[in-house]
């Protein structure tokens, strides 16, 4: 079996995600990482809050405490909700861990050595209103290649071309909104971005990248026909892995710190190295991100964070000349809207995922925004669409399956799963059905092609009721008893197989399915090709219960509060 490193894109500190932060990121990594722990192979999945930067010192400013205890504060909301929503990390860290300073620090020492950093005297926005230089994402505008009229001075979110502050048209300070901007003299840290071009090209050519989705590779190669540019890594803030003194002792005296882009996808090994400080023994982080051959590397994010992953933390990695894992494939996706509008965290527009968890449970949500990916372009949420996936696919697909079998078995032959015939005609056509439908699955999701995953699952549910109607056991009974049985074992074992494929959508409720039956050793290991067919995995005269209603449908009722409480209406 093989050794997988996965991460998602580090969600930012500055307050709870949207379903759009969901679905573009922690939530389709967290379903793969899943997957292939059932199938056996050796899995860290690694996340992080990302707390460096202006936007985290502004925040704590408003919320009237130290950055410090904000950022601790806000990684324990965080945490808390995602562990809501069933992500099963295998570690949360921070990026303002002390191993992430330390690593920072190190991979600037290494690019120096090599090279790669350079300082520079630079002029800078400085805003007379705020009486400080602003960063460049605290710097907002119109784009001039688009004409988003909120673009930041990094990148514009709109048309995800990274951008320089003096690129902005009417620039102003976020903070204060003033557009009295001056700009003055300051020295800063460059990242030779233009020398590493070539390497960053061979690597980008030689890595597979060619099998990644269009929108991660297309971003990634139209960064590089533009052309590698030196970019500032150092800001003048108060938060943020500090320069080292040691090797700039007056940058450092200054109290410039790193660019939070600089540091954040350090923290994906910096958090690798907390996970394994909490048990150095038995635990070694080195293994998965130094000479780590051995290790296939699979990063999940939007489309906006690309280019940095890409590009320009690939040129990070390799002006160190040291052997760190680079990602073997990138899943990017595109944004998820509501009614055609964009998410937006700032805006607080959208369904937050608080507000999620509040309504339903977590399986309703993660169902419903795998199955509506988007992936291949642009989707939009829409509680019309959301109540019909929920509905039919849940409710009536698999939860009416799972209850009606359950609860008439145990009416006409008690707590037992029943004996019968002998599997006939029907089963063997079934077990054949059943078996390709979930090669059809497993093959989507080895290609991280989650829609399509979500529509295979969707039809090995729809094969039991297809059975079921078929074989009809609620007439069977009235004249052939064992026929009936030999169904109702069937559908139970159908059961039982849906527990284990719908897992790493439905955590919870393939956890119910599960403990439906009381197996010794019943694990949610993976299903092969011969036992699905077989459908026998759980034998006669296994006692079952039946559990509680999984999913109730949403209502006319529920869609109005919903709609009144979050809108509901095209943009």
């Amino acid at each position: 079996m093989a050794r997988h490193l996965i991460t998602s894109a580090l969600p930012y500190i500055n307050g709870i995600k949207h379903l759009g932060n969901m679905v573009g990121s922690m939530l389709p990594a967290d379903v793969y990482a899943r997957y292939m722990r059932q199938r056996g192979h050796d899995v860290l999945y690694i996340c992080a809050t990302d707390e460096h930067g202006t936007p985290a010192e502004l925040a704590a400013k408003d919320a009237g405490q130290s950055v410090d205890a904000f950022c601790a504060e806000q990684h324990d909301k965080q945490k808390a909700i995602y562990e809501g929503f069933g992500l099963e990390f295998d570690y949360f860290g921070r990026s303002s861990s002390r191993e992430n300073v330390e690593l920072t620090q190190h991979f600037a020492r290494k690019l120096h050595e090599n090279g790669f950093i350079e300082e520079r005297a630079i002029r800078q926005v400085f805003s007379i209103a705020d009486d400080r230089f602003l960063p460049d994402r605290y710097i907002v505008g119109t784009c001039p290649h688009c004409g988003y009229d909120k673009a930041r001075g990094d990148q514009c979110e709109n048309c995800t071309r990274v951008l320089d502050p003096t690129d902005l048209i009417d620039a102003r300070s976020a903070i204060s909104g003033s557009g009295e901007l001056e700009v003055r003299e300051t020295k800063h840290l460059f990242l030779l971005q233009s020398k590493l071009q070539n390497e960053v090209e061979g690597w980008l050519e030689g890595n597979g990248s060619k099998d990644w989705p269009t929108l991660a590779s297309s971003i990634a190669h139209k960064w590089l026909t533009e052309g590698l540019q030196d970019r500032a890594i150092t800001r003048d803030l108060d938060w943020g892995v500090p320069v080292p003194a040691d090797v700039w002792p007056e940058l450092a005296a200054e109290g410039k710190v790193f660019y939070v882009w600089f540091d954040a996808p350090i923290e994906y090994i910096g958090s690798t190295k907390e996970w394994a400080d909490v048990d150095p023994e038995n635990r070694d982080w080195k293994s998965w991100w130094y000479e780590a051959d051995d290790v296939r590397y699979t990063e999940f994010m939007a489309k906006d964070n690309v280019p940095f992953h890409s590009v320009m933390f690939p040129a990070t990695q390799l002006g160190t000349r040291e052997p760190w894992k680079k990602v073997d494939f990138l899943k990017a996706f595109n944004w998820l809207n509501y009614y055609g509008g964009k998410f937006s965290t700032s805006q607080r527009r959208g369904i937050f995922t608080d507000a999620a968890l509040e309504l339903l449970p977590a399986d309703y949500w993660r169902y419903f925004l795998i199955a509506n990916a988007p992936e291949s372009d642009d989707t939009s949420f829409t509680w019309e669409l959301f109540s019909a996936s929920v509905n039919k696919d849940l409710a009536d697909t698999l939860g009416n399956f799972v209850n009606r079998v359950l609860s008439f078995s145990r009416k006409r032959f008690g707590d037992e799963v029943p004996a019968g015939a002998e599997a006939g005609a029907a089963e063997q056509k079934l077990g054949e059905e059943i078996a390709g439908l979930l090669a059809e699955y497993e093959g989507h999701m080895e290609a991280l092609q989650f829609r399509k995953a979500a529509a295979s699952l969707r039809a090995l549910w729809s094969a039991g009721n297809s059975y079921l109607e078929e074989k009809a056991p609620w007439l069977e009974i009235k004249t052939d008893k064992d026929a009936a049985a030999l169904t109702l074992r069937t559908a139970m074992n159908l059961i039982h197989l849906y527990a284990i494929v719908s897992e790493p959508f439905i955590p919870s409720s393939a956890k119910a399915m599960r403990g439906a039956f009381a197996l010794e050793n019943d694990t949610a290991v993976w299903v092969s090709q011969e036992e699905a067919k077989a459908l026998a995995s759980v034998p006669a005269g296994t006692p079952f219960t039946v559990p509680p209603v999984l999913f109730a449908k949403i209502t006319e009722d529920d869609l109005e509060a919903y709609r009144e409480r979050f809108g509901g209406t095209e943009q």
